[in-house]
């Protein structure tokens, strides 16, 4: 029998700190705020569910409202890719599509790590292209994975 994985160990601590490390070095040169949320099992449509989270998370508070957001729901590899309005706004829903796809395509050869790596660093390519880290630009959201209870 197949033991049921915590969220938490989805993704082994050097997984997460790679994460972080992507996150990272994505927003070195940007004003643009990336976060990556596991969650357990939902109910909602996984769009809307990652709309919710986006909100709890304070991604929606952000000076330039240019965050983004890659939340996926662990056990049924539920992915979403949603950006403020900031981001959206120059971007549309084509381009998170476009990650969502990259993303996907790691996670069917559960490459889990670095299909968030990926997204993570398309991410920061446009956010870096529309929204360049300014001299008075300072980290406004945790680059730490963050889990859903």
């Amino acid at each position: 029998m197949k033991r049921r994985v915590a969220i938490e160990e989805w993704l082994t601590h050097d997984e997460r700190a790679r994460v972080r490390s992507a996150i990272r070095e994505a927003e070195r040169h940007t004003s643009g705020e990336i976060r990556v949320h596991l969650d357990i099992p939902i109910l909602d449509e996984v769009l809307e569910h990652a709309a919710f989270v986006f909100r709890d998370l304070g991604m929606d508070r952000t000076r330039e409202r240019n965050g983004v957001l890659i939340y996926v729901s662990v056990p049924g590899r539920q992915v979403a890719v949603i950006g403020d309005a900031g981001i959206h706004a120059k971007l549309g829903d084509d381009y998170w599509q476009e990650v969502l796809g990259a993303i996907l395509a790691h996670f069917r050869e559960d490459r889990f790590c670095d299909g968030l790596c990926a997204g993570v660093a398309m991410l920061g390519e446009k956010l870096r292209q529309h929204f360049p880290r300014r001299g008075d630009d300072r980290n406004e959201l945790s680059d730490d994975v963050s889990f859903g209870r």
